[in-house]
């Protein structure tokens, strides 16, 4: 990158950048619909993104505003990443279209395919997450599970990545999902970069809960959020429940339904996501051997770290970090 600006100055794209076409379906949301525009298009030229309507008409969007996209259906077939942002349902809306089905058909096998929340349904209405496990937003799980009940569905988390296929949650886990691909592409560094650019966490684990209704504790309660960020500068170190509600000033009991009511998990099962998610940034960016990166995250042993990451993410550490310094070598 050659400067902080390029997240501004939106570079033309490079000899051979990735094409991505954003597929607007009528009743498209504006805010996601420009999501990877946005993110993508401030990894400095690393990617093309277009959009598209089905017809290559205007767009009714969900507010009131008509877009119109710069291309028809025809440049799916050239993309390499297709992604389709969500849509306004009507009421008792069972399947997409069958112009949003004849566009979809229009991609070429091996197409990386993406959605953001409602996007999921038109995959879905294609028998292309048929067997797999994917999401959506959590307030549209029974609706989706009737729908297309050979869908592994999963309403617990951000977002789901097959490598070919990708299904992300609602509104802001369409940027989590666009800086994963980044980060997929081209390494820790550049997503980084483009997180900066536009503002927002490098990272948040595709696997953390979604942000379901849930009573928040009264305010005058003390939260949990001084100790988690305690925690965080010691994960190095053997962290128990007794001393994280005694750094918190509360019971151990206390504190454990504190913590769940405002994170959605145990303390034990935050720790080790923070502890994977500080190795799996060691592994990208380091040269340290797996042994040495479980020391660094609070893993008793590499066999513990091995256990946990395959869990999580169905891979070695080795396996992980040969996948995203491949990666980086992209720049």
């Amino acid at each position: 990158m050659s400067s902080d600006l390029d997240g501004w100055l939106r570079p033309a794209p490079r000899p051979g950048a990735h094409k991505v076409v954003v597929l607007a379906l009528d009743g498209v949301y504006p805010f996601e619909l420009g999501i990877p525009h946005r993110v993508l298009g401030s990894a400095g030229g690393r990617y093309e993104v277009l959009s598209a309507s089905v017809d290559g008409g205007p767009v009714r969007t969900d507010a009131d505003l008509t877009v119109t996209p710069g291309h028809g259906p025809e440049v799916l077939a050239e993309a390499g990443t297709v992604i389709i942002p969500p849509h306004a349902l009507a009421a008792g809306q069972t399947e997409p279209g069958p112009a949003a089905l004849a566009a979809l058909a229009r991609v070429r096998p091996g197409t990386r395919l993406v959605s953001i929340c409602t996007g999921a349904f038109l995959l879905a209405a294609a028998g292309l997450l048929d067997g797999r496990r994917a999401t959506t937003h959590w307030a549209l799980a029974e609706h989706f599970q009737r729908l297309f009940p050979r869908v592994e569905f999963d309403a617990g988390v951000l977002f789901v990545d097959h490598g070919d296929v990708l299904t992300s949650a609602g509104a802001a886990s369409g940027v989590d999902v666009c800086l994963h691909l980044v980060r997929r592409d081209h390494g820790t560094e550049v997503a980084n970069h483009v997180a900066r650019c536009c503002v927002v966490p490098p990272y948040r684990d595709g696997g953390q809960a979604q942000y379901v209704e849930r009573p928040l504790p009264p305010a005058s309660e003390a939260g949990t959020g001084p100790t988690r960020d305690w925690a965080l500068g010691r994960l190095d170190r053997p962290l128990s429940l007794d001393a994280l509600a005694a750094h918190a000033a509360m019971s151990p009991r206390t504190f454990a339904r504190r913590f769940q009511e405002e994170t959605g998990l145990s303390p034990g099962r935050w720790l080790t996501r923070q502890r994977l998610r500080r190795a799996r940034h060691l592994l990208e960016s380091s040269d340290l051997p797996v042994e040495r990166v479980a020391h660094e995250v609070g893993f008793a042993t590499a066999t513990s770290l091995r256990r946990h990451l395959a869990a999580e993410a169905g891979v070695t550490p080795s396996a992980y970090r040969r996948t995203f310094r491949a990666g980086s070598g992209a720049g």
